[in-house]
């Protein structure tokens, strides 16, 4: 066999596996999706059915759970963040 020959059947081998490699990654995503989309009807349902539990509505008239924060830090308000007119008095640091 010529070089040019072993070359191209090469080329097309690699060709192949790089589609082999796409196809692969397109299933991969698909059920990445799928996943995603069966957890998130999951964790509807749980809070519907823990709404109904707790007996606590939504503002859409539906069962909801009730908005509670287990965070140990509070949520930032419109009034405590920090702005750039907040930041414009500190000095910059010189790098050393």
């Amino acid at each position: 066999m010529s070089f040019e020959t072993i070359s191209l059947l090469l080329n097309w081998m690699e060709m192949g596996a790089l589609l082999a490699i796409l196809f692969r990654l397109s299933s991969t995503f698909n059920l990445i999706g799928n996943t995603q989309r069966e957890l998130r009807r999951a964790i509807y349902h749980l809070g519907e059915r823990r709404g109904a539990e707790l007996g606590t509505d939504n503002a859409f008239g539906r069962p909801g759970i009730a908005p509670v924060s287990r965070s140990p830090y509070p949520r930032a308000s419109a009034e405590s963040t920090v702005g750039a007119d907040d930041l414009a008095h500190l000095p910059l640091s010189q790098p050393s």
